[in-house]
């Protein structure tokens, strides 16, 4: 775990993003670092030198050694995948059994569960409904014998409410799998990901490393019990012996590769998660805790309900302002006239994401903007 601190300058030097861009869990605009990294990859592959495409590859190897470094899990137990989706797609077909999936998570994470059903390779149960948070109470009442494992966001994309994962570990016990979609919370959130079986992330959104990469991390008992059912040819032993025969899938979780990943974007993802790391996650958990609750108080004092949880402890990084009377559609024009960044979630909601780079001006504006549609 990682103790909250200040942020250094370089930090906070290191982004470029407009003013008023408060749509992290969208997408996060990268850094300066991640932008170089990427130009000089892209450099040296164009100049084609002998040995150049080993080199590239390494850059795989710095994103997992990082990687393993932020969440505990082994190095050998971290693979990288293009993203958080191909990662969920290899859980729902490698695991057997019953699943308990929340009716409101994103779609990314109930498609795969779902093709799976369908091609008769697991069976998924869904829990509560839209807007619903899985607690752990809300997963004890699901659980039954069949039930294999339990799939979950760290952080609802709807509400940015934070999953009690110690808890729902507690509930499920050591026996079943805890299967994590860590994209909306990996990299701000001070939290012990090794609580879970399997997490699975990406590199666009709060990390900030750009499109392109991901992660997926995996306890033994998730190496162990997850089939890469998935798994293609650079998932094998000796994958470059070009004979004809099947090869051994690998004892690592390199064995759920499908193919070999762009270099420029692990090298992108190496560099973001090397900046989050010099920065310090709790730094950064603090910040963003520090303009959530002050985006929120400023809504509520302008009339605007919040929609997010208020208790700093259950949410992370999102603040969803409601519109009771269907017009989130004309204030979001309205916000984005006044170069305000932020996603519309249909006629009732606009999702708010500040990072730890986003300034308390742009909370001032949101506020003052919105107040005439209370």
């Amino acid at each position: 775990m990682h103790r909250a601190t200040e942020l250094p300058a370089h930090y906070l030097a290191a982004f470029s993003e407009q003013s008023g861009y408060l749509n992290f869990a969208s997408f996060g605009p990268p850094s300066q670092a991640v932008v170089r990294c990427t130009t000089e990859l892209m450099t040296d592959a164009a100049e084609g030198a002998v040995g150049v495409s080993d080199r590239l590859h390494t850059e795989d190897v710095r994103a997992r050694a990082a990687l393993s470094r932020l969440t505990g899990f082994e190095q050998e137990h971290i693979t990288l995948i293009p993203a958080t989706s191909y990662g969920l797609f290899q859980l729902a077909f490698g695991m057997r059994g019953k699943v308990l999936v929340s009716a409101g998570e994103f779609p990314a994470n109930t498609y795969p569960w779902l093709r799976a059903q369908q091609a008769g390779v697991n069976e998924v149960a869904l829990m509560g409904e839209s807007l619903a948070r899985v607690t752990p109470d809300l997963v004890a009442q699901h659980l039954s014998a069949e039930v294999t494992a339990v799939a979950v966001s760290a952080v609802d994309f709807q509400t940015g409410y934070r999953a009690d994962l110690a808890g729902i570990r507690e509930v499920i016990g050591s026996e079943r799998l805890l299967l994590v979609d860590g994209i909306q919370g990996f990299g701000i959130i001070d939290q012990d990901w090794s609580v879970a079986d399997a997490v699975v992330t990406g590199s666009q959104k709060w990390v900030r490393g750009g499109w392109g990469s991901g992660a997926l991390a995996l306890s033994a008992a998730g190496l162990e019990r997850i089939a890469p059912t998935l798994g293609g040819w650079t998932g094998v032993e000796q994958p470059s012996l070009y004979d004809g025969v099947a090869h051994a899938q690998r004892s690592d979780a390199a064995k759920f590769n499908v193919s070999n990943l762009s270099p420029f974007a692990a090298g992108s993802f190496a560099t973001a998660l090397e900046l989050i790391e010099e920065a310090g996650v709790g730094a950064i958990a603090a910040r963003i805790a520090t303009l959530t609750s002050v985006l929120a108080q400023k809504l509520e004092d302008a009339g605007v309900p919040v929609l997010s949880p208020r208790e700093d402890e259950r949410r992370a990084g999102i603040v969803v302002a409601g519109f009771p009377e269907g017009n989130a559609a004309q204030a979001h024009a309205t916000l984005a006239m006044a170069g305000i960044s932020a996603t519309l979630h249909g006629p009732h909601r606009i999702r708010f994401s500040p990072h730890a780079t986003s300034d308390l001006e742009s909370l001032s504006h949101v506020a003052l903007l919105l107040a005439s549609f209370a």
